[in-house]
């Protein structure tokens, strides 16, 4: 990408974000479940079974651009990167303002801020060393 705005890298927080939600759950390797699965009636069903939806898992090009941008996260403090990976995961403001022990407001002008320390970082020229 040529030039980064705010809105690109914005963007990119959320789908990193989202790609690392479908990626396959961490499961203790050598244990299995020899159980039938039963067949409930409707009248049976507890409906915390529905909860068990998993999105399909997400393609090998969306895991490159996430583990791109994990790396970004690392040019920013700890708070700056909680505040970031909380709005890219859809919190609401007043959620993140509550985290951060600040107003509504000044949650989101370092929200800005930080997103800005990162499109700076990419726009940056790069020397190629020969």
């Amino acid at each position: 990408m040529a030039n980064w705005t705010l809105e690109d890298v914005a963007a990119r927080f959320t789908e990193a974000a989202e790609t690392g939600r479908r990626l396959p759950r961490v499961r203790v390797q050598g244990y299995f479940n020899v159980w039938p699965t039963f067949a409930r009636d409707t009248w049976e069903a507890y409906p915390e079974e529905e909860r068990d939806y998993r999105p399909l898992p997400p393609n090998p090009d969306a895991i490159d651009r996430m583990l791109e941008t994990m790396r970004w996260v690392q040019w920013l403090e700890v708070e700056q990167r909680h505040l970031v990976w909380m709005r890219a995961r859809r919190y609401g403001w007043r959620d993140i303002s509550i985290r951060a022990a600040c107003c509504t407001r000044t949650a989101q002008r370092r929200w800005q801020g930080a997103i800005q320390i990162v499109a700076d970082r990419l726009n940056e020229p790069r020397t190629v060393a020969s």
